[in-house]
Order: C-alpha cells, then structure tokens, then sequence
C-alpha cells in the first residue's frame, strides 16, 4: 500500500474555448472539475497503472465538498484531514485553436497550527500501515513547512520507503531528513537554493551533495530536456523522446509515480527510470492530469535511452570457471 501526503490540494475548473479573443466576452463549449495538487496527481497516477494507495490530504469548506466527490468518483481512496479552510482553486483556460492552457491560482490557504498537527499525529499510523510514503507538493503555510521532514524521519524510524518531490524554504530540511527518494525539477532547486544548475558538472555536484545527505536515488528533471539522475553515487542521463505538448500539468507527478511502481514492483533501476520518464512524456501529450496507462506508456520504452555518465559501475564476472 501507497500513502501520498499532500499539504496544498487545489480543485481545479476547467473552461474549454475553440478560440480565445481578448478584451471581450468568451464562452466555453465545455467544463469540468478536477481535483489537483501534487500528491492527488500522484495517486491519481497510481490506480492508472494499478498501484493500491492512500491519498492524505486537508479538505474543507464547499471546494472541499466537491474536491472529495470527484476522488471518489475517480476511485482515489482519501484519508481526509479536516480543516476550517475553504480549498484553494484554480480557472485552468484551454484554447484550443491555439492548443494552449492558461491557468489562474486563488491564494494558498493558510493552514493553521492545529490542523498540521493533526496531520502530523495522524502521520505515525498512516505511515506504519503503509510499504511506501510518497510526500508531493508545495507547503502552504509556516505550520505546515515541518510536516515532509517529520513524515520522512517516521519513514525512517519504520524503515518505510520515502519518495520526496516538492520545494521552497522547506526542501532544505526535507533533505536533511534523508527521504529514500528525491525527485525535483531543475527549476525548483534553483528557485529553492538559489543555485545554477546550467550545465552537467553542476548537476552532477548536487547529486553528489544528495548522495552525501544519504539519499539513495535522485531525479532531476527539465521539460524535455534530458533527465539526470544518481543510485548511490553513480550517475546517468537519460534522453526523452520528442513529442508534441499539450499541456505539461502533472507530468512531474507522473514521474513521481513511476518511481513509486517501480518500488512496489521492486524493479531494476533502468526500468523504472524508463518508465518514470515515459509516464511523464505521455502525460505532456494529452490534456488530462496523471492519466495515463500502463500500455501508453511502455510504447515509449524504446524510444527511451539511458547512458552513465561519470564514474563507472565495476560489473562483476560471477560466471562458472573450470
């Protein structure tokens, strides 16, 4: 069984135009609502591609009320946190003429005190019932910046696979916390750290300063751009195959989830690499969030090539002598 934990859940509205005209009145030919945030985009991923999983997360006010009927409707098992906030929400505009999404965000809800630590006393159970905890998404408040960095050292305590994907002022001490697994953009750790990471030598250095905080497996992702990532300290780069975007939402969240199968499945590292990046690939393609399948994405594992970079890894000869 999977736990996602997700501190900042969104429910999102969707408009769908044929085409967009600018300082005058639009009408969609269509809507929908979906529920958001990025541990939500995980476990939406998980039963896609048949993972058994929890969702944890805080709903309150009338968002709430709708956001927990869609889970339900989607078959995403929830473990609600109740809270005196109304969920935050999201107008996501599809052009389609233009094959372009824009999206407007209402402010994070500030999460009080009381309501992080009922998460958090409710985290020592929900941890030890599960084989692996994956802590997704941004923190929408002081209270809440404690909660990943105490979730991974119960993970730890109960020796519980941990997968971290998230960023901001509490990344650092998420990673201190020394999470199994890390996955973020290049763009979040920049934008957290205040570092570059232009160039490989510079990616490199930072999965090897991972490494050093005992985190075992690291991601970094970029777009289309090629993925880094290190088991241990050795590292690898793998090169995505071209497509056409439609909408690159929740690609990172299915990234998430392919490492998570990948541990439940307890597969070889390059194949769950592989499939980590085709999920994320396929997801671009399409305008659904996190959506895709198993099939749709192992049509794209030949495609995906992954070489190591840097130090190489000895390959014992173990092979019978006379």
């Amino acid at each position: 069984m999977v736990l996602t934990v997700t501190l900042n859940p969104l429910l999102e509205h969707r408009l769908y135009f044929n085409d967009v005209k600018y300082q005058t009145v639009n009408r969609s030919y269509r809507e929908s609502f979906s529920a958001g945030g990025k541990g939500i985009n995980v476990s939406r991923q998980l039963n896609k591609i048949n993972i058994k999983n929890q969702a944890a997360t805080f709903i309150g006010g009338n968002n709430g009320k709708l956001f927990r009927s869609i889970l339900a409707s989607e078959g995403i098992e929830l473990i609600p946190i109740s809270s005196k906030q109304d969920l935050r929400s999201a107008s996501l505009i599809i052009n389609e003429s233009e094959k372009s999404l824009t999206t407007f965000f209402s402010p994070d809800k500030q999460i009080p005190e009381d309501e992080s630590a009922d998460l958090m006393n409710k985290l020592d159970k929900m941890i030890q019932n599960c084989s692996t905890v994956v802590f997704s998404g941004s923190s929408p408040s002081q209270y809440t910046d404690i909660i990943f960095s105490y979730g991974i050292e119960l993970a730890n305590k109960y020796d519980k696979i941990s997968i971290l994907d998230t960023y901001g002022k509490h990344l650092s001490n998420s990673i201190e916390a020394s999470p199994t697994i890390i996955h973020n953009t290049k763009q979040e750790i920049e934008y957290s750290f205040g570092i570059s990471l232009s160039d490989e030598n510079e990616i490199r250095d930072y999965l090897n300063l991972l490494y050093k905080k005992g985190i075992k497996l690291a991601f970094i992702t970029d777009g289309g751009n090629p993925v880094y990532a290190s088991k241990f300290d050795f590292h690898y780069k793998c090169t995505p195959q071209e497509i056409v975007v439609l909408d690159a939402t929740g690609s990172g969240d299915s990234f998430t989830a392919g490492l998570t199968y990948g541990m439940e499945q307890a597969l070889v590292f390059e194949d769950f690499f592989k499939l980590s990046v085709a999920l994320a690939s396929a997801n671009a393609s399409k305008w659904e969030t996190s959506s895709i399948s198993l099939e749709d994405a192992e049509k794209l594992l030949p495609l995906i090539k992954i070489e190591p970079i840097g130090k190489k890894m000895k390959i014992l000869d173990d092979s019978p002598t006379i």
